[in-house]
């Protein structure tokens, strides 16, 4: 009879056995990353030669760590259980973006393109799945060429808005562009998504006033406006990032603004009336003067934890026309003439994104984010009025947690003019305000992070009945995966309709169209990518030859 293991020869067997388990798993990927660096950078250099001007980095890289966190605004998606790039390229010349897509077909190697970084859900520089990927980072094309004779601007997709804003005010006081207000967005993904702004109301999105684009192809060709045609066109201002092809270069309208704009902040905390005030502002603030946009954020005080509402505005003119204004529309919040502050526009970009007082508007140039965190955003579109019992509910919840923050950016004016299929862009005539709601936290520990995004998916669920339905609407560039994804970057186009039609509405199936025709081997996609109709199997291109 053979004789019978004791248990710490049994345990010693199954750790040894579980060592080289997980050894054999590490070479694995190890190899595959290798090869995946190795095959990549030789087909780049076969594209371009001794051309080859570009960054190019592998995991194993030192600079890696700090390249790929340079950009990334949430933290949330910067931890080891997230599937990172093998490579990151940084593309100097369009044509190395063109060897690029090329070299990602032939060794169908999937690319998530990056210009700024700030995709909620971090889609441009992780995945959900388990394939090997390669991110092309835009942070090196970044040129503005302002042309104030024609009152357009050519923008490389690397660039800042706050970059752009910048250039623009160095060639003219009286023209601006209305686009985001978080001036460390990157230019090119933020126009795919639409672009939020202070001066919506007057001028729309940034994508309504877009007016030619350079992209990158699946075949790696460079496109124009004329060379693609009024489909791809459309797709492109508003339908998304990523599902397309990679954007160059956007060419803007630049808008007039006057030479002294006015500005204020007033806040108001909870025992001030805030709720009745908020309860006037959701009635009055989308139907005010075009030339003036009224936000509101309302978060907790960092010292008392009340509930505070900071009433946010840019208003395109001089500070006694804004008083007669407020004074006949508004007067609930009691604006008084030391509230006000005149100045350029320029340096009311400065205001709005919460700059310091008296900030030389050069620092636009350095393209940095305020500030940096873990979080979670989701976001609502309001059709009519949230009734008092409503406000008052949603408040309360919000001094539920510390790092809660809620911001209502009004609708009306040219939003309302703005048909719902110009840009695939929906949210336009009918729509009172949109909604953000973030939550941020600073402890990276797994359990925070459930206790907040449960904190903000109750507040989600709280806000239902008062918002809009059939779909519940949703901003793309708010980005938020928790109402549903591609799996693996794959789906059919009905289940991909669950979350999409949040989005897009009814302009999803044009944009399903355009994929069709322009990418029918969806040789972009992620998470939440737009899905082409099936192709026969026999000419089918399927990504994932390196999976870790």
């Amino acid at each position: 009879m053979l004789p019978t293991p004791n248990n710490s020869v049994l345990l010693s067997f199954f750790f040894i056995v579980l060592l080289l388990s997980i050894f054999s798993s590490w070479a694995k990927t190890l190899n595959q990353n290798l090869f995946l660096f190795e095959s990549f950078h030789l087909c780049l250099t076969q594209q371009r030669g001794a051309q080859l001007s570009s960054y190019y980095y592998s995991i194993f890289d030192k600079p890696y760590s700090s390249i790929l966190n340079s950009t990334a605004q949430n933290l949330r998606y910067l931890v080891s259980n997230v599937t990172q790039p093998q490579v990151i390229f940084i593309p100097t010349t369009e044509a190395d973006v063109q060897a690029s897509v090329v070299c990602s077909l032939k060794l169908f190697a999937p690319l998530r393109v990056r210009s700024g970084g700030h995709d909620y859900e971090a889609l441009s520089y992780t995945t959900r799945s388990q394939w090997a990927f390669v991110v092309v980072d835009m942070s090196k094309m970044r040129s503005v060429e302002v042309d104030i004779k024609r009152g357009t601007a050519w923008v490389q997709a690397g660039a800042t808005i706050g970059e752009v804003y910048y250039r623009i005010s160095e060639k003219s006081n009286v023209h601006g562009f209305p686009a985001g207000m978080c001036t460390s967005l990157g230019v090119g993904g933020h126009i795919t998504g639409g672009a939020y702004g202070s001066m919506m109301r007057k001028y729309g999105l940034g994508a309504d006033n877009v007016v030619d684009v350079k992209m990158v192809d699946w075949g790696g060709r460079i496109l124009d406006r004329k060379s693609m045609g009024e489909d791809l066109f459309w797709a492109l201002r508003g339908g998304g990032g990523g599902s397309f092809g990679v954007i160059l270069a956007w060419k803007v309208k630049l808008v007039p603004v006057p030479a002294t704009v006015t500005v204020f902040t007033v806040r108001k905390a909870a025992n001030q009336g805030l709720t009745s005030i908020l309860d006037k502002w959701q009635r009055v603030a989308p139907h005010l003067d075009d030339n003036l946009f009224i936000r509101v954020l309302i978060h907790p005080s960092n010292k008392t934890k009340v509930l505070q509402g900071d009433f946010n505005a840019l208003f395109l003119g001089r500070a006694k026309d804004l008083l007669q204004v407020m004074k006949k529309s508004f007067p609930e919040l009691r604006l008084r003439q030391k509230d006000c502050s005149e100045m350029s526009w320029i340096q009311s970009v400065l205001h709005i994104a919460s700059y310091p007082t008296g900030m030389d508007p050069k620092v636009l140039l350095e393209g940095k984010p305020l500030f940096k965190n873990y979080f979670k955003a989701k976001s609502d579109f309001v059709q009519t009025p949230v009734p008092l019992s409503g406000l008052k509910g949603l408040l309360k919840r919000m001094t539920q947690d510390e790092g809660s923050l809620m911001i209502w950016n009004p609708h009306g004016g040219m939003m309302s003019r703005i048909p719902e299929s110009a840009t695939p862009f929906p949210h336009r005539n009918g729509t009172l305000f949109m909604i953000q709601y973030v939550v941020n936290w600073q402890d990276g520990s797994a359990t925070s992070a459930v206790k907040h995004m449960d904190l903000i998916r109750d507040l989600y669920d709280y806000v239902t009945p008062y918002v809009s339905k059939e779909p519940r609407g949703a901003y793309i560039n708010y980005r938020d995966l928790d109402l549903g994804m591609n799996k693996d970057g794959e789906s059919s186009v009905g289940q991909a309709r669950l979350w999409a039609a949040k989005y897009f509405k009814n302009n999803y199936d044009r944009l399903v169209q355009v994929k069709t025709k322009f990418d029918p081997y969806n040789s972009f996609r992620h998470e939440q990518s737009i899905p082409p109709k099936p192709i026969s199997s026999k000419r089918r291109i399927k990504h994932g030859t390196f999976r870790m």
